[in-house]
């Protein structure tokens, strides 16, 4: 006798296909609130009513017509009639049973429960339990404990009503709720009737917590790699402890293997946390090489102050990024960290160490060359610093020793020290803080060919650059209700910020870690326009601006408007790249809108004028309408001026309802400039009361000449897996690539 009914022969087809693509487990991984603890009363007396009720006194008890039968607030069942034999503590029943147990609802036709035991049995039972809503039908429940029983060829769902969209059929299903665990064998998965996944065994989370398994089977297609298969293995090794092996068949370069492990904890010293991931593809068919990626982060608190952490990463091949990536962000990662360090903080001074490497990805286009930072063999940074003291002084100590190395361009050492004292005089409606600071710096190149062939003439430098700055401000305000804000306020914050620092002659020094800051409204307001330290900027300039903010009631930021240049009242002598200096009066100007323009629209924007040239350098602008759940609609462009490298850019994306259960997911980011697509997606999910379907394709650039097209449809049954997909994983893809975009998922009741 078979133990589930047979299919129908046009339904045949599609369990013997998803029995070939996998026999699998479907844990879940969505952490979920635990099962209520049990409260349970041995001594708690059995209330029973019924129309009749005959039998021997503390031997056996006949009820007729409307039972009802009590035992403190663990159970309560009814039924037609029933029968309570004393000295066994067991019932049997008959006809329209209904009983609750621990929360969990239970009807059907027989009943026989040994109420101190908790073992019995249910014909034609249907069953829901109180935690994750999970429910289903069979032909018997024979009940094990008061937390497990075996349902015999019967049905799974966490979907309401009598038929379901979704649900699991075994010949024996086993659910425990004490350890939150539903097992059955010989299953099949059922969407709409058409059973789409056949396993011979299954785990599961009643309440939709983590669980070992094998995860739902991924097949996918890309543009590049062709067909392919991937089949994960979750391990919850522990609460704080989790892997996942991930065999991906790839029809054009073969079999790769692949393994994420992640975990987290405290020890006496405090906190650890960390996460590695391992590729490996032997023997590409393409390449005919081994093919491999690894990342590994990890961080720990070894005393208190005290902590050290590692972030490493490394790629086999400079294609490797392109050749298997999913997503925008790792596909065009080129300079791959990798950094041990050990930081010591106190209340006062901290203290850093750390060794810091890059192994670089040249892109295959070669005028697209990627450069190569140097490496720091070690680097050693210290800082201290008091606020409040000697009657109002704050100062602060910053020094920095490293050891810079390249296979290429000039080796040394750097050591910088940069003490400042500063004297915040803080009132009512202004603020003013004078500042001195001193960088003083000492080189030590190595003396070698590439050094002299830099035409360096000594391989030892010392600087020492003192700065002199004064920022000062002043706050008025007013009431206003712009924004329809009643109560609201409006202020109006002029500021100026004076920086003096003399000029000495930087020519001959190394440039290890040192660029042009960009000019942007936080630039403005710091004494060095240059990042790093092998640069200090001559300055004699004030930078002048005027903020303005609107201020609900509550004291929320409902807008901020920011104009602000600088002004120069000195050539600027020192540069990154040349000798010539820059003789201009005044810098471009910076005007900035950012805020909630209505209930509905947000705006953030930037723009950079040049007077002198009467045009913009360059700019960028969102907004954002979001008028309700599920719904917003984004809009930017971005502009940056060059003679090489400018661009303009434009972006679309959105999410947005169809009907009342199909939504849009749409993103476009077109170059302007070029005329060309840098990277697109369509979407459709649909909202079933229980499930989320959702399907979509995505191109975008990899390197400077090639592009990825991966094709992706995922099926999501709440309370089963969080995700049953083909291809890419479609809800990360959403999530990452549409601001403001809300999953359609319902969490578990």
């Amino acid at each position: 006798m078979s133990w589930f009914s047979a299919s129908p022969p046009s339904q045949r087809w599609a369990f013997a296909i998803s029995a070939l693509v996998a026999a699998t487990t479907v844990p879940v991984h969505a952490q979920k609130a635990p099962r209520p603890v049990h409260v349970e009363d041995p001594d708690a007396p059995t209330v029973m009513t019924a129309n009749s009720m005959k039998g021997r006194p503390e031997r056996e008890l006949n009820l007729d017509q409307n039972v009802v039968i009590e035992r403190g607030k663990t159970t309560k069942m009814t039924a037609d009639t029933a029968c309570y034999k004393q000295v066994e503590d067991e019932f049997d029943a008959e006809g329209h049973i209904k009983m609750w147990r621990f929360g969990d609802y239970y009807t059907g036709d027989v009943l026989k429960l040994n109420m101190e035991t908790g073992k019995g049995f249910l014909l034609n039972p249907t069953y829901r339990f109180e935690v994750g809503g999970g429910q289903g039908k069979a032909e018997r429940v024979d009940f094990i404990n008061p937390d497990e029983a075996n349902v015999i060829d019967g049905t799974y769902s966490t979907c309401e009503g009598p038929n379901p969209d979704w649900y699991l059929k075994s010949s024996t299903l086993n659910l425990d709720t004490g350890r939150d665990v539903g097992t059955g064998s010989k299953t099949i998965i059922y969407f709409k009737d058409v059973p789409i996944l056949g396993t011979p065994g299954i785990s599961f989370s009643l309440s939709g917590a983590r669980r070992s398994g094998w995860l739902a089977p991924t097949p996918g297609f890309a543009s590049k790699n062709g067909f392919e298969l991937l089949m994960p293995y979750y391990l919850n090794i522990a609460p704080n402890r989790d892997l996942t092996l991930y065999p991906r068949y790839i029809q054009r370069r073969g079999i790769q293997l692949g393994a994420t492990g992640r975990y987290m904890g405290e020890t006496d010293a405090g906190l650890y946390q960390g996460e590695t991931s391992f590729e490996f593809l032997p023997n590409d068919k393409q390449t005919k090489t081994n093919r491999y990626m690894i990342k590994s982060k990890h961080e720990q608190a070894l005393a208190k102050g005290w902590s050290y952490s590692w972030d490493l990463r490394e790629a086999s091949d400079n294609n490797y990024p392109n050749d298997f990536s999913k997503t925008v962000a790792t596909a065009t990662e080129r300079q791959l960290l990798r950094e041990l360090r050990t930081d010591y903080r106190t209340e006062d001074w901290s203290l850093t160490a750390r060794v810091q490497n890059y192994q670089v990805l040249q892109d295959p286009d070669p005028t697209a060359t990627v450069p190569r930072p140097y490496d720091r063999l070690p680097a050693v940074n210290f800082h201290a610093g008091k606020y409040d003291v000697w009657g109002g002084f704050d100062w602060t100590f910053d020094a920095e020793a490293t050891r810079f190395a390249h296979p290429t361009q000039v080796q040394g050492s750097r050591l910088v020290a940069v003490p400042q004292v500063s004297f915040p005089i803080v009132r009512p409606g202004y603020f003013v803080t004078p500042k001195l600071m001193l960088n003083a710096s000492a080189y030590q190149l190595d003396n070698d060919a590439r050094t002299k062939a830099l035409l360096f003439n000594t391989t030892s430098f010392t600087r020492a650059v003192p700065t002199f700055s004064v920022d000062s401000g002043l706050v008025f305000e007013r009431d206003t209700n712009l924004f329809g804000a009643k109560g609201g306020t409006q202020t109006l914050e002029p500021r100026l910020f004076y920086v003096y620092t003399p000029y000495r002659d930087q020519s001959q020094f190394p440039k290890f870690d040192t660029a042009d800051g960009t000019f942007n409204l936080t630039q403005i307001f710091t004494e060095n326009r240059f990042v790093g330290s092998d640069r200090i900027g001559d300055a004699n300039q004030v930078t002048a601006a005027l903020v303005s903010r609107f201020l609900q009631a509550d004291g929320t930021e409902r807008m901020r408007l920011t104009f602000g240049q600088r002004f120069y009242f000195a050539d600027q002598r020192v540069q990154l790249n040349s000798t010539t200096p820059v003789n201009q009066s005044r810098s471009d100007i910076l005007l900035a809108a950012t805020g909630r323009v209505s209930e509905t629209w947000t705006a953030d924007s930037l723009v950079q004028y040049n007077p002198s040239d009467r045009q913009l350098m360059n700019y960028n602008y969102t907004l954002q309408y979001q008028p309700g759940a599920k719904k917003v609609l984004n809009f930017s462009n971005r502009f940056q001026r060059g003679d090489v490298g400018g661009w303009r850019n434009a972006e679309v994306s959105t999410q947005w309802p169809l009907t009342d259960r199909l939504y849009g997911v749409g993103r476009i980011s077109y170059s302007l400039k070029n005329r060309s697509m840098l990277e697109s997606l369509v979407g459709l999910e649909y909202k079933g009361d229980c499930w989320v379907f959702r399907m979509g394709a995505q191109r975008f650039v990899t390197t400077s000449n090639t592009v990825s097209t991966p094709i992706f449809f995922q099926l999501e049954l709440t309370g089963l897996s969080n995700g049953l997909g083909l291809g890419a994983n479609g809800l990360e893809t959403f999530t990452k690539t549409i601001p403001g975009y809300q999953t359609l998922s319902q969490p578990l009741r």
